[in-house]
């Protein structure tokens, strides 16, 4: 009978445990308003030509008890701002992203890495002009906080990787145009 009753009491810990831990796994919608996808560029090696994506979307699941999670992020490459019309359009053209043909990039996660609470790189694969290759966004900052306009948790951070484009068929105006393309995502998402 002892045994039972402590048997019962290890379960009913380890349940209760299971359940906190369970509870870490949250949800997070992108908040396209606080989210933004820029490029940076050298041009010509002179002076460091910038634009960014205006839609995007996506969801963030983040455990930070079990220090995992996931991310899915999409772009709508027609989207590209830059300021300057006749360059964005350049930019949709087949000689670099080919929006017509491709109109949608995507990064989907395979790895979260955290320090404590903090998520610190995000790995995964990028698809862009169709093809995919792994990328690592590396945080250079991450937190959350309670929204109080929304009454709802928001975490978030900066994260940025460097691209070769040519990997991904952009070869236009090479060697004097770099091939190396530093993508900044600063993102904000809502806990669902």
């Amino acid at each position: 009978m002892k045994r039972t009753v402590q048997s019962i009491a290890v379960l009913a810990a380890f349940a209760g445990f299971s359940s906190v831990a369970l509870a870490q796994s949250a949800t997070y919608a992108v908040e396209p308003t606080h989210t933004f996808v820029t490029w940076e560029a050298k041009h010509f090696g002179v002076s460091t030509s910038r634009g960014r994506f205006d839609k995007k979307s996506g969801s963030i699941t983040i455990d930070k008890a079990a220090k995992t999670g996931k991310a899915e992020i999409m772009i709508d490459m027609k989207s590209i701002n830059t300021g300057v019309a006749p360059f964005d359009g350049h930019l949709k053209s087949d000689d670099f992203f080919a929006a017509e043909k491709f109109p949608e990039a995507k990064f989907v996660s395979t790895n979260f890495k955290f320090d404590g609470d903090k998520v610190t790189e995000v790995a995964g694969n990028l698809t862009l002009r169709g093809v995919t290759k792994p990328a690592v966004l590396k945080a250079t900052g991450f937190g959350c906080y309670q929204n109080p306009m929304l009454k709802r948790e928001v975490c978030g951070g900066d994260f940025e990787t460097t691209i070769v484009r040519s990997e991904y068929d952009m070869k236009y105006g090479l060697p004097g145009i770099p091939d190396n393309i530093r993508l900044l995502i600063q993102v904000e998402a809502v806990k669902q």
